[in-house]
């Protein structure tokens, strides 16, 4: 029975004193009335009476209002800036926000309702590594460094074996490192190489040979001549 009592008690006030039910979902409350709301694309230019219902007006001058509401003041529309990384892919309109989206090679840092507000220059892979996942719209690049025996220029998406010269039937020139490839040689081309360098010692020790003999000869024998 204390229960009912109660409940009848809190219904009374309810209905002599204040409204106890809240304002519908497409209406806003001001003071003691329930205010219809503004469709978007538009503002409260003059909230409702018991006698006149709410006075509305278009957004303008750049601002947007993408649902229905009670504001006074539409939103400003964001402004896409190329030099943060961002563009603009959908204008502005008085019922809704600009679209902005990312620059090629760029992923979101600052994210908002449908767009992106800034975004960073995907990372480069660094010679040595490389692509183990590629950036997106709203990822890095993630990049991982090549194992030994193998190499990537920062390009690659995955490390290549360096080049076995030997099986090639070359000799290694150089040998590979995680930045770059083995550089090879033809064996032949080597030999014919080491032995005109080996001829052209022999032969210059030869006449050098022969220069100190002739030099030795004349001052052990400054007058002698040859004659026939």
């Amino acid at each position: 029975m204390l229960i009912l009592l109660q409940t009848y008690l809190v219904l009374l006030l309810c209905v002599n004193y204040t409204p106890c039910s809240a304002c519908g979902q497409v209406e806003y409350n001001i003071g003691d009335e329930c205010c219809p709301m503004c469709l978007p694309g538009s503002r409260v230019y003059r909230h409702c009476t018991a006698l006149t219902s709410t006075s509305c007006v278009p957004c303008t001058d750049s601002t947007f209002n993408d649902q229905p509401s009670g504001l006074e003041q539409c939103s400003p529309c964001t402004v896409c800036v190329k030099g943060l990384g961002v563009k603009t892919v959908t204008a502005c309109t008085p019922s809704s926000d600009t679209v902005c989206g990312v620059l090629e090679g760029h992923y979101c840092i600052n994210p908002y309702k449908g767009g992106c507000r800034a975004a960073n220059k995907h990372t480069a892979c660094k010679p040595g590594q490389f692509i183990q996942q590629p950036g997106t719209e709203y990822t890095d690049t993630v990049c991982e460094d090549c194992s030994d025996n193998s190499y990537s220029d920062g390009s690659f998406t995955a490390c290549k074996p360096h080049t076995d010269c030997e099986s090639r039937g070359l000799v290694t020139v150089k040998a590979g490192d995680q930045a770059a490839d083995s550089e090879c040689g033809e064996k032949s081309n080597i030999g014919l190489f080491a032995g005109i360098a080996a001829a052209a010692v022999a032969v210059a020790m030869a006449a050098l040979a022969g220069a100190i003999y002739r030099l030795y000869k004349k001052k052990l024998f400054p007058g002698s001549t040859h004659r026939r």
